[in-house]
This record gives structure tokens, C-alpha cells and sequence, in this order.
């Protein structure tokens, strides 16, 4: 990985402002089904990553502080309040205390983006008003989306009536797991209409979706039906985000370029938690797609304790001492 130096005063944008949105294409099901995914080539691929490239000193904390741009901020639990919320936003805004960054030479930089409940996205927005950071709701009968769909979309319609800007959408996984492609397709396509200008991401659940193969054509249907980004997870299920999913979901991103020359965005989601794995999927995402991946219209972490990690990180790195975890809270 070569050094990247953030840019002063970062401005977040939102996914796909950089380039051209992709409509979607016709579902094309030869594509589909030629999808295959060789398990145990995969696996070793993906072991070879945390030991083979790693970065350090100076190097390091650049790539950390890029990471921190592209963390979705995320709080979806059961006890959520509109104050908790405020503090997460108040920690978007400022997600690394200001003499970490005085001593790193950096001015303020802001996270990708606050993900909450349909129920908490009029308080993110007024906790945001100004920053240009975007808040995203998670929809769809979030996290097993098996509401009627009629429903789904109206909290679709809602979550962006209220200001949400990016939409995390959740695939019925049974049209995955029977093999009807044609279903889920027509599926995204209405959620993506019923986004209207926010923009979408596909959370696929891929832990509950049965084989790798299923991963990557659940990926291109899904493309295919125009959404700006898949997502691996909604962070609930069982196993989530794993390197060798990261690595089926990458290279269908890249097949889809390749193909319609529409770049869409990656989401790995839940249990990214140290700074080292975040090293480790940036790492996966240069070598598999290139440099132009690496901003937050293209690739965004879920999560919420990572930022903790790499807080905690960057100070040593200043000051040769780690410190406790709670004196890096989210808010």
C-alpha cells in the first residue's frame, strides 16, 4: 500500500456524486448464473491479506485517518434515544480529538456518514445541519426485511421525506436461497425508485445467504436493479462481513464495471471493530479495484466501535502510550 495524505478540510460526499449513477441494466440471467465462486481459492486469498500487507509509523496513521472518512457512524439499537443520537452526530463531526490532529498536522475531518432508524432521522439531521455529512436510514423492515413490500417502500419514502440522503435497503433473502432472481430484481428496483434522489445500499445479509456462489449473484442482481452500493450485512446476523465475502462482492463490483463502466460502492458491515482489520480491507480494496475505491462515494465501513480503535491508535502513534478504551467513547 503506498501513502495517501487526506486532503485539508475533507468534504464528504455522497455516494456516486463523483461519478455517473448508474440506472441499473435489464436483468440479464446468463450473467447471472455463470456466477461461480471457487470456496477454497477464495479462503486462501483472503488469509494471504493481514499478514502479507501491513503499514506502519506515519504511513499508518494516514491510512486511519482516511479509514475515519469513511465510516458510516452507526447506532441501531433497541434503547436508541435522540440524545444518544446527537452524541453520535457531535462525534461525526469531530471523530478525533483536536490535539490528536493538531500533533498529526491535520485540520478537522468528518466521518462518511450517521446511520440510525427511520425513527431518528429528523434528529440527525438537525444535529448535522451545516457539517455535509449525510445521514442514511436503514429501511425495509430492517434487519430481517419481511414486511410487506408495499410497506417497505412507504418507510422509503418516509426515511427520505425526513432527510435521509443514502438508504440501506435489506434484500429478501428467501429469493436468494430459492433461486428466484427475477423476484429480487423486481424488488430492487422499486426500492430504488421509491429512493427517488437518495441513494441506495443493497444489504444482502450475506451470512444468511447460504454459499459464496449466492453471494455473487446476489450481488449482480442486485446491481443490476441500480443499487449504489452493496452492503455485506445489517450487522444482526450470525456471521457478517468476512474477508472472503468481501472478496466475492469485490470482484462482482468490478465485473459490473467492467461490463456497463458504472462503478458502484462497497459496505462491509458489522464486526469490523480494530484498526488493523480496517487496514486490511483498505488493503483488499486497492489491490482488487484500484485507488479510485478508496473515497467515501465508493467504499464506507459500517460500524461504530471502530472509531474508538483508531482514536485510541493515532494517539499512541503521538504519543507513545496507549490509553484506556473509555477515554475514546463515541459520545
Amino acid at each position: 500500500m503506498e501513502t495517501q495524505t487526506l486532503a485539508p478540510a475533507q468534504t464528504t460526499q455522497l455516494p456516486q456524486v463523483q461519478e455517473p449513477r448508474s440506472p441499473g441494466c435489464a436483468l440479464d440471467l446468463d450473467w447471472v448464473m455463470s456466477a461461480q465462486a471457487n470456496t477454497s481459492a477464495i479462503e486462501r486469498r483472503a488469509k494471504t491479506l493481514p499478514g502479507r500487507r501491513s503499514v506502519k509509523k506515519d504511513h499508518q496513521a494516514a491510512w486511519l485517518l482516511k479509514a475515519i472518512t469513511m465510516i458510516d457512524l452507526t447506532t441501531l439499537s433497541g434503547d436508541d434515544t435522540w440524545e444518544r443520537v446527537r452524541r453520535l452526530c457531535a462525534k461525526g463531526r469531530a471523530p478525533v480529538r483536536a490535539e490528536i490532529l493538531e500533533a498529526l498536522g491535520m485540520d478537522q475531518i468528518s466521518v462518511g456518514a450517521i446511520c440510525v432508524y427511520h425513527d431518528m432521522v429528523e434528529t440527525a439531521v438537525e444535529a448535522l445541519a451545516g457539517s455535509g455529512i449525510p445521514v442514511a436510514a436503514v429501511s425495509t423492515g430492517f434487519p430481517a426485511g419481511l414486511s410487506p413490500l408495499e410497506l417497505r417502500l412507504k418507510e422509503i419514502e418516509a426515511s427520505v421525506k425526513a432527510g435521509a440522503q443514502e438508504i440501506d435497503i435489506v434484500i429478501s433473502r428467501r429469493h436468494v436461497l430459492t433461486g428466484n432472481w427475477q423476484a429480487l430484481y423486481d424488488e430492487t428496483q422499486a426500492m430504488r425508485a421509491a429512493c427517488g434522489e437518495a441513494h441506495m445500499k443493497a444489504i444482502l445479509a450475506t451470512g444468511e445467504l447460504g454459499s459464496l456462489r449466492n453471494v455473487a449473484r446476489a450481488s449482480l442482481v442486485a446491481m443490476m436493479g441500480g443499487a449504489d452500493f452493496i452492503k455485506t450485512s445489517t450487522g444482526k446476523e450470525s456471521v457478517n462481513a468476512t474477508l472472503p465475502v468481501s472478496l466475492v462482492m469485490i470482484r462482482a463490483l468490478r465485473d459490473f464495471h467492467d461490463r456497463t463502466g458504472y462503478r458502484i460502492g462497497y459496505k462491509p458491515a458489522g464486526g469490523i471493530s480494530k484498526a488493523k482489520d480496517a487496514l486490511t480491507y483498505l488493503a483488499l480494496i486497492k489491490e482488487e479495484l484500484g485507488t479510485r475505491w478508496l473515497s467515501p462515494d465508493l467504499f464506507r465501513f459500517g460500524a461504530s466501535s471502530l472509531l474508538g480503535d483508531i482514536e485510541r491508535q493515532l494517539e499512541h502513534h503521538v504519543t507513545g502510550r496507549y490509553s484506556a478504551g473509555y477515554r475514546h467513547g463515541l459520545g
